[in-house]
């Protein structure tokens, strides 16, 4: 990935200096893990601009293998120390990459989440990645969230009905509802 790269720049800044993650999972990591965990089918998890994220630790802590890609190699950095300390990197494996070119394997993801990001071919790709059986969690913006903070750009917005227009035909829904600024969707690929 080029040095220059924009976003690599922009949260590689966000994460410097005092940055103190909390490694809180994200509320679809909780529920994976939690109520719907009976149902899960066997595989690793994707998580997509992971962060130092509390998701993949979830994961790893059920034993998981976990593939973490983030764009930005401070955030995989913390994200790696805190899962050397917990005895969980064994499980995690982490991915510099920018998603705009990052490909899954298809089909080989018992479960794929990404919690704040939105581009619609990442989403394809994703959804590709779903095992069968497997599970797709997803969050990003709204366009109501430009309203309230004009920093966001349309282009990181989720149009009226999406994500869950965009479902591959073998996908059922489970959920898609607002949560703040943001629309959150959960589906799982058929059997």
């Amino acid at each position: 990935m080029p040095a220059d790269h924009a976003d690599r720049l922009r949260w590689n800044a966000k994460y410097a200096g005092d940055f103190v993650p909390s490694f809180v999972p994200h509320p679809l990591a909780i529920r994976v893990f939690g109520a719907l965990s009976m149902d899960l089918t066997d595989g690793p998890l994707a998580e997509l601009a992971c962060g130092p994220s509390g998701a993949a630790l979830l994961a790893a802590s059920n034993g998981r293998r976990v593939t973490a890609v983030d764009v930005s190699e401070m955030a995989l950095g913390m994200l790696g120390d805190k899962a050397r300390r917990h005895g969980l990197d064994h499980l995690i494996t982490l991915v510099h990459a920018d998603l705009s070119t990052w490909r899954p394997e298809p089909r080989s993801y018992a479960v794929v989440l990404c919690t704040g990001f939105w581009a619609s071919a990442v989403f394809t790709a994703a959804a590709e990645a779903v095992a069968a059986g497997g599970l797709l969690g997803w969050e990003a913006f709204t366009a109501q969230a430009r309203r309230s903070r004009p920093s966001v750009q349309a282009d990181w917005c989720l149009a009226p009905g999406e994500p869950a227009s965009l479902l591959p035909p073998d996908f059922a829904l489970l959920d898609q509802h607002e949560r703040g600024l943001k629309r959150q969707l959960l589906a799982r690929r058929a059997p």
